[in-house]
């Protein structure tokens, strides 16, 4: 029963297959935090083989602040039309463009490196892989812009 209820809770904390938490779960030993770390190893993993396949397909994502003086637009690349439709990817670009309205990158690869807004214990790059592991597809920051008045 207590097995059961780890990979449920590991399921609901990644979003990873119900099967793959079962896998890490039983190679931790029932260690919740060590599973965890695997999944994250196994993210890297994974986002590391997709990461020559080709990106055709994709979302633009905007995000303009409530005071209406500051806006970004993010260009969020996957390999499947399915994928870009997704509630999974949109929310992805959403986060993404509510990024970098707030914290101003100047460039992709200086959003990648920034500390995430909601979580500052990982960086927009660890977010990206999380989502390569989750949807199962390669997943490119094409372009950014931001506007503020």
């Amino acid at each position: 029963m207590l097995q059961i209820e780890l990979v449920k809770q590991l399921r609901e904390e990644s979003g990873i297959s119900v099967s793959e938490c079962k896998k890490v779960l039983e190679e931790a030993g029932g260690n919740l935090e060590k599973a965890r770390q695997l999944l994250q190893q196994r993210g890297k993993q994974l986002a590391a083989k997709k990461e020559t396949r080709e990106v055709g397909e994709g979302i633009v994502e905007a995000y303009v602040h409530p005071t209406g003086k500051t806006a970004a637009l993010i260009d969020l690349r996957c390999e499947t039309d399915f994928v870009a439709r997704s509630e999974e990817f949109k929310k992805l670009a959403h986060e993404l463009a509510l990024q970098a309205a707030s914290m101003a990158p100047e460039s992709v690869e200086e959003l990648l490196s920034q500390p995430y807004i909601r979580d500052p214990g990982k960086t927009i790059r660890d977010l990206l892989v999380e989502s390569i592991a989750k949807i199962g597809e390669n997943i490119v920051v094409k372009r950014l812009s931001r506007f503020e008045i």
